[in-house]
């Protein structure tokens, strides 16, 4: 799924350009928000814009390539080398942030290449999976279009026992998690408080978590561990089977659950998702070969 470039993030990053090319700084700056003025003022912002049109020469073209929250990231085309840019906007269309740095595309993934296993034992359901808006409400996040959210129910088709009140009600709280690959452990975040249940941590939505790296080139992406439950460090080989924390309810999470998907690039910001398939597991009591789960679908490991 792709993204349109908004207009206003058009108009500006279509006048920044202009205005670089043409060494007009005062215009540029003219852009910026009263909190980007103070921080880079027109004397220092014409020092760094000097410096990077020596180096680099005038800007050639530019590609827009995402958005992500209020910025647009745009591969741009120096006369001596490519950058990525990234222009973030306030309400009222001001520059309140632009950044240029390293732009590396990383390569593009349809689909796993390496073998995939559930990451749990047990039978687990998948409620958010597929590559339909109805399926999947995460088809509209560039990194996330092909994300899984799966928790465990009982007969009854209820999350939890009891009230549901306290984590500790969930059945999918503290299920051990497995590595579903061999690959190199590249992130870890682990100091996350857990949610109490119906409550939403918007700060880091991704929780508690750890990502793992594929030989080749994949990022295995798990969100929402228990806080302190993870047990594999960054750098570490790991191989499929190895534990690596307990499922919890940290980030953008109002219930215990397991938030698993694919992705060609550590950073979520540059990263495009892609589907995963597992090498083989039971679907609703069937064995399934080569399977990428959808909602609705009760699934487990094939013995």
């Amino acid at each position: 799924m792709s993204q349109a470039e908004k207009n206003n993030y058009k108009q500006v990053s279509t006048k920044l350009v202009s205005f670089f090319n043409e060494s007009k700084n005062d215009s540029i700056v003219a852009m910026f928000s009263p909190e980007m003025n103070a921080a880079l003022p027109l004397e220092k912002f014409t020092q760094v814009s000097a410096g990077l049109k020596m180096q680099l020469g005038s800007i050639k073209k530019t590609r827009f390539i995402r958005l992500q929250k209020l910025s647009a990231f745009y591969e741009t085309t120096f006369d001596n080398a490519v950058l990525g840019m990234t222009i973030t906007l306030n309400d009222k269309n001001e520059i309140s942030g632009l950044l240029f740095a390293e732009y590396k595309e990383a390569k593009e993934i349809i689909r796993n290449a390496t073998k995939m296993k559930l990451p749990f034992k047990g039978e687990w359901n998948v409620t958010w999976g597929g590559h339909t808006k109805e399926q999947n409400y995460h088809v509209e996040s560039v990194a996330q279009k092909n994300a899984f959210d799966i928790l465990i129910k009982d007969k009854n088709g209820s999350t939890h026992k009891g009230t549901g009140a306290t984590n500790e009600d969930y059945y999918a709280f503290g299920k051990e998690l497995y590595a579903p690959c061999d690959g190199e452990i590249v992130l870890v975040v682990d100091g996350i408080k857990d949610n109490i249940p119906g409550n939403l941590n918007p700060i880091y939505v991704p929780g508690n978590t750890v990502i793992i790296k594929t030989a080749t080139g994949e990022y295995v992406f798990f969100a929402h561990f228990k806080q302190h439950s993870i047990v594999v460090k960054q750098g570490q080989k790991v191989s499929t089977g190895e534990l690596l924390g307990l499922c919890g309810n940290s980030g953008n999470s109002t219930e215990p659950h397991l938030h698993f998907h694919l992705q060609n690039d550590e950073d979520m910001v540059k990263a495009t998702g892609a589907k995963c398939y597992f090498d083989q597991l039971k679907v609703n009591g069937i064995l399934k070969l080569d399977y990428s789960p959808v909602k609705g679908d009760k699934i487990e490991v094939a013995n």
